[in-house]
């Protein structure tokens, strides 16, 4: 793919600063939320659904189309926005995000809504089922590529490590994972924890071809996703992405207990001034 040119980094960083507005509103709106893990993936989900997934919102079920598999299902707050902001969904919906009855979940149903391939939320299954459909999409002759966005704390899963064996034992270059690397669990820093450093040649080991970025730096997350399909005849790519739990607002960065959370009023209209005024940091 072309390099990153200056005004499609603008474009993307704006469409960023979009998301995070949305994910705020939907979270003061709905009273809570996943706030925190929907604000480290943003950057990541705003590269990929602009930039990199072949996708067709009034074609969500095409056969040729790639597929992208949220492991991390308690960051479905950030993925409906996305979903919104590409048209798959009206961005009205939103209001309802997490309501009962609504088909926007905290865990959102591929049954119900479009562009959502697999209902995931049991954390540690989702490498696995995408595994399943890269196979598949190989199998029929496809030329869909499969994206998957883990948790870190997904690492600590074995479900997570059994699919990690077998996804190279398949050759299954056009897979793809992400690991949203913000270092937090909702219990703690995952170092203070059960480490899992290092990370990058535990992947390694399991014959995965390993491609650190930037998670909030729009050129390194392209750089790396050129680099993950550039290469895939080596197989299947893991990107580490280094983020920041709650990126964009001042006084959720980095901190546990905006794991998940709810916004009043005047909690709400800081944190948006704060992403606005971080825009580009």
């Amino acid at each position: 793919m072309a390099s990153l040119s200056d005004a499609e980094h603008r474009r993307l960083r704006e469409v960023a600063l979009r998301v995070r507005e949305g994910i705020l509103r939907v979270v003061h709106d709905s009273g809570s939320g996943h706030v925190g893990a929907a604000l480290s993936q943003a950057d990541v989900l705003v590269a990929l659904y602009e930039r990199y997934l072949r996708v067709d919102p009034a074609r969500p079920r095409a056969a040729e189309r790639d597929r992208f598999v949220l492991s991390k299902g308690h960051g479905g707050l950030g993925l409906a926005v996305v979903l919104a902001e590409r048209g798959f969904i009206p961005p009205e919906d939103l209001a309802s995000f997490g309501r009962s009855g609504s088909a926007l979940g905290m865990h959102m149903d591929h049954r119900r809504v479009p562009g959502i391939e697999h209902a995931t939320g049991s954390l540690g299954h989702g490498l696995g089922v995408a595994m399943g459909m890269a196979l598949g999409a190989r199998l029929q002759g496809l030329p869909s590529r499969t994206y998957c966005l883990l948790s870190d704390g997904e690492c600590y899963e074995g479900s997570t490590w059994e699919a990690a064996l077998a996804a190279p034992a398949h050759g299954l270059g056009r897979l793809v994972a992400i690991i949203d690397r913000n270092r937090l669990t909702m219990d703690g820093f995952t170092e203070e924890q059960v480490p899992l450093e290092p990370l990058a040649d535990k992947w390694r080991a399991f014959g995965w071809r390993v491609l650190p970025c930037e998670g909030h730096d729009f050129p390194s997350i392209c750089a790396a996703l050129d680099a993950a399909i550039e290469g895939e005849e080596g197989g299947p790519a893991v990107i580490l992405a280094g983020t920041i739990k709650g990126k964009g607002v001042d006084f959720m960065e980095n901190q546990p207990a905006w794991h998940y959370g709810a916004l009043d009023s005047a909690m709400y209209a800081r944190a948006l001034a704060s992403v606005r005024a971080r825009r580009g940091a």
